[in-house]
């Protein structure tokens, strides 16, 4: 079996309450049909992401980031390349969404995020930017979430800022 696969099968059997309803014999065979998906997965791997299944959209399977804080690989981060490129003073060297493009993984939405709450406390000391809706973008603005007091937050603060402890989660469809 594919050392990524092996690490994924090992933490979808630790974590059946992130995707009740759905078998390891469901989710490998597309796994390993895909191997830009297993890159992909092994990427977050590497970066603290401890991806899961997190559930499913019809046929396909959803993986997530469910390491218990923004994967500590993908910090320090603009929200995306227009931003980072557009700051004058000490750009960081890479953006959210241009890693996550290199790597095929999406932001995750507001709503995937939201989702990923309720099967876990994440986030507690760090944030993440999420998908940001082009209205908002296009005023400079950009979004990011995290848990803070037992709740789920939802903030704005400009694309192009970045702190330590903000970097950004990332979803899959396999």
């Amino acid at each position: 079996m594919n050392p990524t696969a092996a690490t994924l099968k090992d933490r979808f059997l630790r974590n059946p309450a992130r995707h009740a309803g759905l078998t390891w014999e469901r989710v490998e065979p597309r796994l390993l049909a895909d191997p830009r998906a297993l890159e992909a997965l092994q990427w977050m791997e590497q970066t603290g992401g401890e991806p899961d299944v997190i559930g499913a959209e019809g046929e396909r399977i959803l993986f997530a980031d469910c390491s218990p804080e923004t994967p500590a690989g993908r910090l320090s981060l603009c929200c995306d390349e227009a931003a980072r490129i557009k700051r004058k003073k000490n750009p960081p060297p890479d953006s959210a969404e241009a890693q996550a493009e290199r790597h095929g993984i999406a932001l995750m939405t507001e709503a995937q995020y939201r989702h990923l709450q309720t099967l876990g406390e994440f986030d507690r000391k760090s944030s993440s930017w999420i998908s940001t809706p082009p209205e908002i973008r296009a005023l400079g603005g950009a979004l990011f979430c995290e848990r803070r007091y037992g709740a789920v937050f939802i903030f704005h603060n400009g694309a192009d800022s970045y702190y330590s402890v903000r970097g950004w989660r990332g979803v899959l469809s396999v």
